[in-house]
């Protein structure tokens, strides 16, 4: 990953999980918002250099002054080893360790030879059901889901039967990359390659419009998806973790 893909990405991320409102001050991003996607409510440094430790300082207050609680999202890397131990000093602690993983359009397409999934450029009830059903926090997942209607040019994927949406994904369209949120299976029908027809219908989407590289978040206890992502071509570029106060 060169400087500029890291930045790309993030930018790429915070355009797709679209936050209420958002700020860039010193080389970060502050998004601001009130449901709970954290990426649209934490901030983020644009670089993986060594980070001036008084900014922790400028974004508490700026955090503060909408009345929210600070939030930091943080590569596990060695630069900012002595920005996390301040932050550990004021009493935040590491949450959600996540893995970034990249990977090229075409070998994501090549995931599945089953028919593509359907698509439509917002979401309906139907897309988002699935976030909302048997094994899901409904409350995260309809926060989820009116965070992700925001996103300008994205793209909303589906497999229904019947009536019933049983796997669904989305994907934003910027900075050069083609950014996946969203990925869910209704619980009763994963096994059945579900996913990866959605996640293959994302990158015939992204070569369409002239994207061939992409990108998503995965937790890294996630062991499903994160067999998934790597049958895709998707490998690991960085790792974070969410910094908050205890």
């Amino acid at each position: 990953m060169t400087s500029q893909d890291i930045e790309d990405i993030e930018r790429a991320t915070v355009v797709a999980v679209s936050p209420q409102a958002q700020e860039e001050i010193a080389g970060w991003l502050l998004p601001f918002d009130t449901g709970a996607v954290w990426r649209a409510k934490s901030a983020v440094p644009l670089s993986h250099g060594e980070p001036q430790p008084g900014m922790i300082d400028v974004i508490e207050s700026r955090y503060a002054a909408r009345g929210m609680p600070a939030v930091l999202r943080l590569p596990d890397i060695a630069a900012f080893a002595s920005f996390r131990a301040a932050l550990t000093e004021r009493g935040y602690a590491p949450a959600k360790p996540t893995h970034v993983q990249a990977a090229m359009a075409p070998d994501v397409r090549a995931v599945s030879a089953a028919p593509l999934a359907q698509t439509a450029p917002s979401p309906d009830e139907a897309w988002a059901s699935v976030f909302v059903g048997e094994g899901f926090d409904p409350v995260e997942g309809a926060s989820r889901v009116a965070t992700l209607s925001r996103a300008p040019g994205a793209l909303f994927a589906s497999i229904r039967e019947g009536e019933a949406t049983v796997a669904a994904g989305m994907a934003g369209f910027s900075h050069g990359w083609a950014s996946v949120h969203g990925m869910r299976t209704a619980q009763h029908c994963r096994g059945r390659g579900l996913a990866a027809r959605v996640l293959a219908t994302l990158a015939d989407a992204a070569l369409a419009r002239g994207l061939d590289r992409m990108v998503l978040q995965v937790e890294v206890g996630n062991a499903t998806a994160l067999a998934l992502y790597q049958r895709a071509g998707f490998s690991t570029a960085w790792s974070y973790s969410y910094w908050k106060k205890r």
